[in-house]
């Protein structure tokens, strides 16, 4: 898997998560999903992302191979 394909199932999955505990549990931890939209919405402002750094330096890479022979 690359950086963007686990960095799209990590923030799905926590949304998912925080909008079963909002309704189950309790609502503050719709104040996580926000979180995660906003953060969403400040990697794509910024064009950073704390976790696509941690996921790099977990070894995963931003591109497979083969996507950069078909990209040429």
């Amino acid at each position: 898997m690359t950086v963007d394909n686990t960095l799209h199932v990590i923030a799905g999955t926590f949304v998912m998560i925080s909008v079963l505990l909002g309704y189950y549990v309790n609502p503050w931890w719709f104040a996580f999903t926000f979180f995660v939209g906003a953060n969403l919405f400040q990697s794509g402002l910024t064009k950073w992302c704390l976790m696509a750094d941690i996921l790099r330096k977990l070894g995963l890479k931003d591109e497979l191979p083969c996507d950069k022979k078909s990209a040429s």
